[in-house]
């Protein structure tokens, strides 16, 4: 599992502007330096020829990563007991999941930040508020439903009120329910 830098690099401005010491400031500007040099190398990954340096490999994104990778855990381990709760806090949450924090480096498919699993989820959760679909059990299952098979036929470029008008009728008449795997399609 890779835990979302995103939401760490957000939690260091508000850190920054709670500072109580000169030492808080210093961890939050390193820290957010660090963030900034590794996105750079792995941009510089992503980004394929294109981009203004020469691209990098995995592998050699792994080997320019390790010193910063050291560094970003030696600059929490000095703050581990700082004086500031806000900053220990935060050199805590960079130091305990160490090994879930650099996942993306090293597997094909993983991304730092799960932006794109958020903008996916971005539309139920705006649907599931005003729809009160929640308010029992039963009305859980069915939003969860209903959202699974219209997220899955988005995906697949397919129309959900499609699915869901086969789904009906297959139902009604006591026929297998249409698949919502890619390769079967209703008719």
């Amino acid at each position: 599992m890779q835990l979302c830098w995103a939401h760490f690099k957000r939690n260091i401005p508000s850190v920054r502007e709670l500072a109580k010491t000169t030492d808080a400031e210093r961890f939050c500007r390193d820290a957010l330096a660090l963030h900034a040099r590794l996105f750079r190398l792995w941009r510089r990954f992503r980004a394929g020829p294109e981009v203004r340096y020469c691209p990098v490999t995995r592998q050699q994104v792994i080997n320019k990563s390790i010193p910063l990778q050291k560094r970003f855990f030696a600059l929490a381990g000095r703050h581990l007991d700082s004086s500031d709760t806000d900053v220990r806090n935060l050199a805590k949450a960079m130091v305990q999941p160490c090994e879930k924090l650099f996942v993306f480096l090293e597997k094909d498919g993983v991304e730092p930040t799960n932006n794109s699993a958020q903008r996916a989820l971005r539309c139920a959760v705006q649907w599931r508020k005003p729809s009160f679909g929640s308010r029992s059990a039963n009305g859980e299952v069915t939003m969860a439903r209903l959202l699974t098979v219209s997220q899955t036929c988005r995906m697949q470029k397919r129309n959900p009120l499609d699915y869901l008008n086969h789904a009906i009728r297959s139902h009604r008449l006591a026929q297998q329910a249409p698949s919502l795997l890619k390769t079967s399609r209703p008719t």
